[in-house]
């Protein structure tokens, strides 16, 4: 194997261990709906989805796990070729970016259901403090390999999300047409690390190896 694809390799491991620790935390440390504010346009926020990046579910699950691993195979295919045929490492980087996040959400689909019991839902009102006898009843985060077995089955796990980055947060003018007096947010999807970097990727062959794409996929 070649310098590039030792260093895809380690790309796809560093950012692949990132993106399950960042999951993990989240979801053995919060509860669904509870946010966290980094900054006034930067929140920490659980929540979970079943479906496709950025909270969308347009399929069934099980297709969509299928669909997804299907699609990784030819991923890693696609990236041993690059690989052996020697294209720049700019290219060969985006493309390990794009299945690295794959490969993140693909073990929330399948692995996640038996792995961790039920995430509760944050209470929609908490007092700033609670009393010390009425502690045991608040509700805890999800456990890793909880005693009792996992909140699903196999391939069939929820894709865990915590990104959100409400830029804009305003009450839209009542003149409009539509919309009208509405809360307006942008940017309102909440998502991980892991469809963050098939975007960068996707974005970066975009606008600067379209050519090398397509080469590279004429090619027999």
């Amino acid at each position: 194997m070649n310098k590039k694809g030792l260093g895809a390799i380690l790309i796809v491991i560093l950012l692949l261990f990132v993106d399950q620790w960042l999951k993990i935390t989240v979801k053995t440390s919060m509860l669904l709906g509870e946010s966290i504010t980094v900054t006034s346009w930067f929140k920490i926020y659980f929540v979970e989805n079943p479906g496709m990046a950025f909270g969308m579910e347009i399929i069934n699950k099980l297709y969509l796990t299928l669909f997804r691993i299907i699609a990784m195979g030819f991923m890693i295919w696609y990236m041993i070729r690059i690989v052996s045929q020697n294209y720049k490492f700019m290219y060969i980087a985006c493309v390990s970016l794009i299945a690295v996040g794959a490969m993140g959400n693909i073990i929330d689909s399948v692995f996640y259901g038996v792995i961790f019991n039920e995430s509760p839902y944050w209470p929609s009102q908490i007092p700033y403090s609670v009393p010390m006898e009425f502690q045991s009843r608040m509700p805890s985060p999800a456990v890793l390999f909880p005693p009792d077995g996992g909140y699903g089955t196999w391939m069939h796990g929820k894709v865990v999300d915590m990104l959100y980055f409400p830029l804009i947060e305003t009450t839209l003018p009542e003149w409009l047409p539509f919309g009208g007096g509405k809360e307006f947010i942008f940017f309102r999807p909440i998502f991980n690390l892991a469809d963050s970097m098939i975007c960068i990727g996707t974005v970066l062959i975009f606008i600067f190896f379209r050519r090398t794409l397509t080469k590279s996929l004429s090619k027999s």
